[in-house]
């Protein structure tokens, strides 16, 4: 088969959401294009091949590739490349819960997208630092970014752009407390990608919609959508984004007093994001077990836990994580305390177990 026949094949099972097969044919093309010494063919492989791997979780080789890809663009004086792999890299860095390195690898490439006039990464820088913020715990001015992000992409009629902007915004609404506002942005955003037929944007908004459901305490459809991204995710090897599909079951079913389904549910998930080294993903899991030890009466665990979620969200200058193992301890302590949420903007005022945190 001819490269250029292999490397359509690639980007035909990208498309798709099919990132295994795709992947296995980007890395034929690459050695092909290093037999031939082909400088670009090479750096077209190794961007694709970096954002494949961080498709579907493995961030340490997505960085890899990433790295291998700016090293040889800024060889070529390729400054668009060299753009497009640091913000690669900063997404991986972001998934890994290193925002700090997230947001200066983004700042980068945005000066860079500015500088080439290029609206289109613009646009995606602005979508990938709006994400990162929400991480941080700056929510407010994550909603601002998503709304930047995706008024370029409107304007450039990208429909995909819109869509994952919807997507974003519908989260970063559910951490305000504005969850009418996540299930509107995530329902939006789910009928965008079925017209589109994009399989991934339909399982992050069928997530999205599952945990906006959650929060409104409708727990039926909340696991309805929750299946339906699980589905997905398995079908296309996302293990990232299906380890969190398997917390938010995990959170529906201790809202609902099932606990042995929660924990397992909960327990698979930390599994998987100790394999993808997510903190952020891990303290989730934390926090959902250490109410689950509240609710069963195990307080000794409960606290051990609670007091990990802490000191680790802490470390990691995760704000609102923070906030969420503060408020369950201030309640084992007697009195529930929601001042912790005022410095980050939101407006949560728990009043007692369940804690059903966004």
């Amino acid at each position: 088969m001819e490269i250029e026949s292999i490397l359509n094949q690639a980007e035909k099972f990208r498309e798709k959401s099919l990132y295994p097969q795709s992947l296995r044919l980007f890395k034929r093309a690459l050695r092909r294009y290093t037999k031939l010494c082909d400088h670009d063919g090479i750096l077209h492989c190794l961007l694709s091949i970096g954002d494949t791997y961080r498709m579907v979780g493995n961030f340490d080789a997505a960085v890899k590739n990433y790295s291998d890809a700016i090293t040889l663009a800024r060889k070529n004086k390729d400054s668009m490349s060299v753009a497009d792999a640091i913000i690669g890299l900063g997404l991986s860095f972001r998934a890994q819960g290193k925002w700090r390195e997230a947001i200066q690898s983004i700042h980068t490439s945005k000066k860079i997208y500015l500088r080439q006039g290029d609206s289109e990464g613009l646009a995606f820088t602005l979508w990938a630092e709006a994400g990162t913020l929400r991480i941080r715990g700056k929510i407010r001015e994550a909603i601002k970014t998503f709304q930047s992000s995706l008024k370029i992409y409107r304007l450039l009629k990208h429909q995909s752009g819109i869509g994952y902007c919807l997507c974003g915004l519908g989260g970063t609404s559910r951490v305000a407390g504005r969850f009418d506002d996540s299930l509107a942005y995530y329902t939006a955003a789910n009928r965008l990608f079925s017209t589109m037929d994009d399989i991934f944007g339909k399982a992050y908004s069928y997530c999205g919609m599952g945990n906006a459901c959650r929060m409104l305490k409708d727990y039926k459809r909340a696991l309805d959508h929750l299946r339906n991204a699980t589905t997905l995710y398995r079908k296309i090897g996302d293990i990232v984004s299906y380890s969190y599909t398997l917390w938010s079951l995990g959170a529906t079913y201790m809202m609902t007093g099932n606990y042995k389904q929660a924990c397992d549910y909960i327990f698979n998930a930390m599994k998987l994001f100790k394999k993808t080294k997510d903190p952020r993903g891990i303290i989730y899991c934390r926090l959902c077990l250490g109410e689950i030890d509240l609710l069963t009466d195990r307080n000794v665990q409960a606290k051990r836990q609670l007091l990990t979620a802490l000191s680790e969200s802490i470390k990691h200058g995760f704000a609102v994580e923070k906030c969420h193992a503060a408020t369950i301890l201030s309640y084992m302590n007697g009195k529930i305390d929601n001042r912790c949420y005022n410095r980050p903007g939101l407006k949560f005022r728990f009043q007692g177990l369940p804690f059903n945190i966004p």
